[in-house]
């Protein structure tokens, strides 16, 4: 649990943190980013400087500003601010602050702020200890998350806050806030005679797949291995420095959460759309994700036998070959197999005339009530006494299901 009883002092930064947490913007004026959020006339700006006591929570990515914008609404209302990480943080730590707030307000009529990074990792007994005082606005709570709310928040909480999502900042917001960083002479790397080639910062925007955390990383080890190596600083750092030091971008990728299901729908709808270029791009994210390639291959299978069907029905066996390599040979050879078996895919015609078909006939029988007895003529006459106990008369033939054929590519016959 972190206490920030005069957060509006700069001076309280320390020296030794990283130049991330040096360089947090301390206003709006320094914030990159989220215009459609915090812009000087967007509705949640007006919200936070009226003070009005929103609860909300921050839905984005790592290094997008959340926890910035926490400490900045702090600031703006002149509330106390609480910051605790759900990680470490119990329900203890949760009445601690409740009580100190409720004294805060009795004595100074000031507000509070609940700050609660990474809100997903609460269980629903923490989550349920914070409810009744946001709810009766003895804390202001501010959420933040990677993950998707509507999973991983309580529903009661979620109906007391508002969620707003942030995503990923852009080229220019990141090199943006690498520039600040390297003309700030109190809190960044402006008293350091460095400097930086054209391709060296571009190479460090790229790198950082709009997360600002890294890139600020990045640029302070930069300096520093540079001071090191020539420490009068008479040339630039240049492209070759920078990947030395950032060995391989990281792939914005997430195999265990939200970011799982979006490139897996992603890459499903890109074979649906015949794109073999992108489900090849899509296939490569999740293999350098670290995406289980079984996982991979079953979409695949899928997407053969519902998307492309009948039209082409070498496509599921071509699927189902590359599914067989994957286990047999694993990666990294298995990328090949199924870099094939998704360009056929992706390419062949599609009909999806089988799913509609067993979807119609399971909800005729499911929901309809349409369950037939067997017709006497399909039924099995090979077993002992079968025409003893045949039931003569009238047959009663299941009626053909309509609207099963579905969408097909197949030409006419």
């Amino acid at each position: 649990m972190e206490l920030f009883p005069e957060l509006e002092n700069e001076n309280n930064r320390l020296p030794q943190a990283p130049l991330a947490d040096r360089m947090r913007p301390a206003d709006w004026q320094e914030l990159f980013g989220h215009e459609h959020l915090v812009g000087e006339s967007s509705p949640l700006r007006r919200l936070i400087e009226k003070d009005t006591g929103l609860s909300f929570i921050l839905w984005g990515p790592p290094g997008c500003g959340k926890t910035t914008i926490a400490r900045i609404v702090a600031r703006v209302t002149q509330s106390q601010f609480f910051e605790i990480s759900a990680v470490n943080a119990g329900v203890k730590d949760i009445r601690d602050i409740i009580e100190t707030a409720q004294k805060l307000w009795k004595s100074q009529k000031r507000r509070t702020v609940l700050f609660i990074d990474e809100i997903h990792r609460f269980n629903k007994a923490q989550q349920d200890a914070v409810l009744p005082y946001v709810e009766n606005g003895t804390i202001r709570m501010i959420g933040s998350t990677t993950e998707n709310p509507s999973f991983e928040v309580i529903p009661a909480l979620r109906s007391r806050c508002q969620v707003f999502r942030l995503g990923y900042l852009s080229a220019d917001d990141v090199r943006g806030i690498l520039e600040r960083a390297m003309k700030d002479r109190d809190h960044g790397l402006g008293r350091y005679p460095v400097a930086f080639d054209d391709e060296a910062l571009h190479l460090i925007v790229s790198h950082s797949n709009g997360d600002a955390r890294r890139a600020l990383n990045v640029l302070d080890s930069a300096v520093s291995y540079h001071l090191q190596k020539d420490p009068e600083a008479a040339t630039p750092v240049d492209r070759e420095m920078i990947e030395s030091i950032i060995q391989r971008c990281a792939v914005l990728y997430d195999k265990d959460g939200t970011e799982h299901f979006d490139h897996a729908s992603a890459f499903q709808k890109s074979l649906r759309g015949s794109d073999p270029d992108a489900a090849i791009y899509w296939l490569a994210k999740m293999i350098a994700g670290g995406e289980d390639p079984k996982f991979i291959a079953r979409r695949l299978v899928v997407t053969a036998a519902e998307d492309v069907g009948n039209a082409d029905p070498m496509a599921l066996v071509v699927a189902n070959a590359a599914a067989d390599a994957v286990e047999r040979i694993g990666l990294p050879e298995a990328r090949i197999p199924l870099a094939q078996a998704v360009i056929y895919v992706a390419r062949a015609p599609k009909d999806n005339s089988a799913i509609t078909a067993i979807d119609s006939a399971l909800s005729d029988i499911e929901n309809k009530g349409l369950s037939y007895p067997v017709p006497d003529h399909l039924k099995d006459a090979h077993y002992r006494d079968d025409q003893k106990i045949r039931v003569w008369g009238e047959l009663q033939v299941p009626p053909r299901l309509s609207g099963w054929q579905g969408r097909s590519t197949i030409p006419a016959h």
